[in-house]
């Protein structure tokens, strides 16, 4: 017998005898898909595609009127793949598995059933304690996208949308560099008798990547600089070029700094981005060059950073354009959307052929990864952690 604390009272599990596994039998879900109301989050879970593949199954999917509007799907559109459309988000909340972009607000908490499944982001370094709390009140099993690891020990709904970032990051870059948004407006691309411009891109991570892949596609002269030898290497490799990387030290990096027309930064950190490029360094840069922070929702990596919006998404600041928005794939709703959808969509059939919510958690590690919440008890060590929440590991409560 043992003794855990939850919502945060204790309770008590106790040891059971072994017992035989019996097969899952397929059980039909009952999924709600809620309209985002984060401010510009314009991504919806489910393509009408996907919804089709999942009502053939026979499972049913009601979701609030305008849920797809952002990423150009009409409500038309969902209601003929078999979706109910429904006009009350309360209606819509009343389902046993809710599946939203964003996680839920206080209120949105409230109006879901005790003993609800939920399926959406988490982004822990936004959250509260008080979010926690309300989930583990109504004993809600929850699923994030962040945590979720498939059999290749790979993360592929976070990779997926690195990669949009990553892509993004240059377009927008490109975008700002024209001159009548303040930059120096140079072209972003290899001109002939024309010198390229200089990308200097912090981190050989996924985003790193995506974005080098897209500058060296448009002719750009690329510098990569991270700390990780192997990352390093794997990234020449993966680009099949031997660009200019760098380990992060001062001297060189100030001096990329100095000829860069657009700097990316994609170090994320175990807790907080690391803080790689101060002030005075920022300083030095070329009037009109950009920045794209996109690890501003961990802090950022430069010292000048800050938040910023899709709405109003640069500042400047020594005469250098500053881009902070936290959620840049969102910019590209559309194509955010149908990445999400088709990697969720498998897992979401698999749910049901294993029998439903409760038995794809035995029986599914994949899915079973991604939980962060199993019926009110925290069961993440970096939630319980971060917020000093006790927390039980997800193997000592589904036996």
């Amino acid at each position: 017998m043992g003794k855990h604390t939850s919502a945060f009272g204790k309770f008590e599990f106790h040891v059971q005898e072994e017992r035989l596994a019996i097969p899952p039998k397929k059980g039909d879900l009952f999924i709600g898909i809620p309209k985002e109301t984060c401010h510009e989050e314009k991504r919806v879970c489910l393509t009408p595609d996907a919804v089709l593949a999942m009502t053939r199954q026979g499972h049913q999917i009601l979701l609030e009127t305008g849920a797809g509007e952002a990423s150009n799907f009409s409500d038309k559109e969902y209601s003929e793949a078999g979706a109910k459309i429904c006009y009350s988000p309360k209606e819509v909340f009343e389902c046993n598995l809710i599946l939203k972009v964003s996680p839920p607000s206080l209120d949105e908490i409230k109006m879901i059933k005790p003993l609800t499944n939920l399926v959406s982001s988490l982004q822990l370094k936004t959250q509260s304690k008080e979010y926690f709390k309300a989930l583990s009140q109504k004993k809600i099993t929850a699923i994030a996208f962040d945590y979720i690891k498939d059999d290749h020990d790979s993360y592929p709904v976070l990779k997926s949308l690195s990669e949009i970032a990553g892509t993004a990051s240059i377009l927008v870059a490109s975008e700002l560099m024209n001159a009548e948004n303040g930059g120096s407006g140079r072209l972003l691309g290899n001109i002939s008798g024309v010198p390229p411009c200089e990308v200097l891109i912090l981190g050989a991570g996924t985003v790193g990547l995506f974005a080098a892949k897209s500058a060296i596609s448009l002719g750009a002269s690329v510098k990569v600089f991270d700390n990780s030898i192997t990352k390093l290497r794997q990234l020449q490799q993966d680009l099949n070029s031997s660009i200019y990387t760098s380990t992060i030290h001062h001297k060189a990096l100030e001096k990329a700094l100095m000829r860069a027309d657009v700097v990316i930064g994609a170090i994320k950190g175990k807790t907080r981005a690391p803080v790689v490029v101060s002030d005075d360094m920022v300083a030095v840069m070329k009037n009109g060059a950009v920045i794209i922070d996109v690890c501003i929702d961990r802090g950022g990596c430069f010292e000048t950073s800050a938040l910023t919006s899709h709405s109003n998404p640069t500042f400047v600041k020594h005469g250098v354009i500053h881009y902070g928005v936290p959620n840049i794939p969102s910019r590209y709703a559309k194509t955010a959307t149908v990445s999400i959808s088709n990697i969720i969509t498998p897992y979401l059939l698999n749910i049901g052929d294993e029998g439903g919510f409760e038995s794809a958690t035995i029986y599914d590690r994949t899915i079973r990864s991604g939980i962060y919440m199993y019926k009110g008890i925290v069961t993440k060590k970096v939630v319980g952690d971060w917020f000093e929440i006790p927390f039980t590991d997800i193997n000592l409560l589904i036996i």
